[in-house]
Parts: C-alpha cells; sequence; structure tokens
C-alpha cells in the first residue's frame, strides 16, 4: 500500500516499515546533496591532475602546485613521457604483463572452478578444501619469496604474474556461478555427444558471460595496479619495471626517473614542468581503466550481484 495524501498532507501506512516508504522532498535534496558531495570528492581531484598534466610551468607556479583553473595548456608533458622514454617502455610492459597474466589467471580460474562445480569430479571435494583453506592460512611473505627465487623467479616476469595468477575468492565466486547452470542444458549437450571441453565452451560459458567479465576485470585491474611484486622480485633492472612501479619511485618517492641521472627528465626537457610530468604519468594509469570499465560496466552490476547471492 502506498501513502496516503489527505488535504495536501502525506500520512504514512502503519502497516509498512519506515524505511520502505517513499522519500520526501527533504530527504531527497538531502540524499542529492550527498551524492553531489560525493561525486565531486571524487571527480576534483582527477580534474586538477589532468589539468595540471596538461599546464606549463607558469600556470603551476602562479597556482602554487596542483592547477584548478586550465590556461596556458599544452602536451609538452606528455610528448615527453611518450618520446620513448622509460615511461612509454614501462607502459608497454604493464600492458603486456596485464594482457599475459589475465588470460593466464582466467584461463587457470575458468578449468579450476568447471572442475570443481561437477560433483563427479575426481577429488573435487578435497582440492574444493585445499583451496579454502588457503584463503586463512597463507605461507606468509617470506617463504613465498623464497620459493619464486628458489625457481629462479627473481628479475624475470613470470614472477609478476605466477604468484597471484590464481585467486580463490575468483574461483568460488565462478564455481557457485557454473554450478547453478541449468542441468537440463548440460544433459542435452551430453546427449548431443558433447564432451566436457564442448560443455564449457558451448553451454557453461556463454551463460556466465557477466561473471565471466567481472572476474577477468578483478584480474586485470589486479594486474595492472600491482607494484609490489615488481619491489620483491625485480627492484634493480629498471629497464623492466612497470608503469605503476614507474609512478611508485618517481612520483611517490619523488625519485629520479629510471634511466636518469639528474631530476626529472633531463635537460632536454627542462622546459616542461616536473609536476605536470608526475601528473601525466598518474593519467596514463587511470586510462586503461577508464576505457575498460564503459564496457564492461553493464555486466559489472548484474555480475557482481549474482557471485554475491550465489556465493
Amino acid at each position: 500500500m502506498s501513502t496516503l495524501s489527505l488535504g495536501g498532507t502525506r500520512r504514512r501506512n502503519s502497516d509498512r516499515p519506515i524505511w520502505e516508504e517513499p522519500p520526501t522532498a527533504a530527504g531527497q535534496a538531502a540524499k542529492g546533496t550527498v551524492l553531489t558531495l560525493i561525486v565531486l570528492v571524487i571527480l576534483v581531484p582527477m580534474y586538477s591532475v589532468v589539468v595540471t598534466s596538461l599546464s606549463n610551468q607558469a600556470s603551476i607556479n602562479d597556482a602554487g602546485g596542483m592547477v584548478l583553473v586550465p590556461h596556458g595548456l599544452t602536451l609538452s608533458a606528455y610528448r615527453t613521457i611518450l618520446s620513448g622514454g622509460p615511461v612509454a617502455r614501462a607502459l608497454i610492459v604493464s600492458l603486456a604483463i596485464t594482457l599475459v597474466g589475465t588470460v593466464f589467471s582466467m584461463v587457470v580460474s575458468v578449468l579450476c572452478a568447471y572442475g570443481l562445480s561437477r560433483s563427479r569430479s575426481l577429488g573435487h571435494r578435497f582440492v574444493l578444501m585445499l583451496l579454502i583453506v588457503t584463503m586463512f592460512v597463507s605461507a606468509g611473505l617470506i617463504p613465498t619469496y623464497l620459493v619464486v627465487v628458489g625457481l629462479g623467479g627473481y628479475d624475470s616476469y613470470w614472477a609478476l604474474i605466477i604468484p597471484s595468477s590464481v585467486s580463490v575468492f575468483n574461483i568460488l565466486v565462478l564455481r557457485s556461478f557454473y554450478s547453478g547452470t541449468a542441468s537440463e542444458l548440460i544433459d542435452a549437450a551430453r546427449m548431443d555427444g558433447a564432451n566436457e571441453w564442448r560443455i564449457l565452451w558451448s553451454v557453461v560459458l556463454p551463460t556466465s558471460r557477466a561473471v565471466t567479465a567481472v572476474v577477468t576485470l578483478f584480474y586485470a585491474v589486479g594486474y595492472w595496479n600491482s607494484f609490489f611484486n615488481v619491489m620483491l622480485y625485480m627492484p634493480v633492472d629498471s629497464q623492466k619495471w612497470p608503469l605503476q612501479y614507474v609512478l611508485y619511485e618517481y612520483v611517490n618517492l619523488g625519485m629520479n626517473m629510471p634511466g636518469q641521472t639528474n631530476s626529472g627528465f633531463g635537460s632536454g626537457h627542462s622546459q616542461t614542468a616536473p609536476l605536470s610530468l608526475q601528473m601525466a604519468v598518474v593519467v596514463l594509469t587511470l586510462i586503461p581503466v577508464l576505457i575498460a570499465f564503459p564496457f564492461l560496466q553493464k555486466h559489472l552490476g548484474k555480475g557482481m550481484l549474482t557471485g554475491a547471492i550465489k556465493g
């Protein structure tokens, strides 16, 4: 039943909890104000970073740091960092690690989740329990480091992918979704002669695009933002550093860029403001995620909600 309106005033139906009542005008105004403030808190720093990356030295000096009112815009910072220097090389390394790592993680996770979702799989309960135990009891940082180094992973790219390639949480989400696939579809596929590979590829994956897209996004963002493994296994050779570690070294710690012996990007780029260069690197780290998110947004809500309910 809805709220009654008598003589221009609204009266709440006593049979319904107050939180299920339509919001009042004051409530809608308060909600709009809070949401606007949240959006501003998120967007204003991003706007300032982008504008500062496009500003020249005079604009940054006038603003005393981060620029909010744009004037004297220039692309010199982006031309500098993308002209074949360490940032351009780090960008290619990050893209390669993200692509290879995401594909590898999804292949392992999908196969593991599908095997665990089939009740007739040999030892699936034992393997499932082992995976769940690792969620609560981990080996720890030092043993993991010693294992990776002992296997020859120090200063190699696979050390950035293999140790973090599988997330048990993502496997459990995928397994829960695969377990809910209609048995009629699987039985019909088997009657048509399909084997397990065919069932996975033609029946299970097409009916689970939403959760697959969400898990793919989780893995991709994780690889893209990863820098701690670089600190552990690849701290010396700056030629192999991904973009996030360059950002960490140069922007967060204020270090010289890898391969540079003086401040900033060298005397050849002395006209470029160092702060604009730092902000340009920050913008580069945001662009791939901002590009990928709209394409996966339609699956994100459905996949996360379905995974949460089934998980």
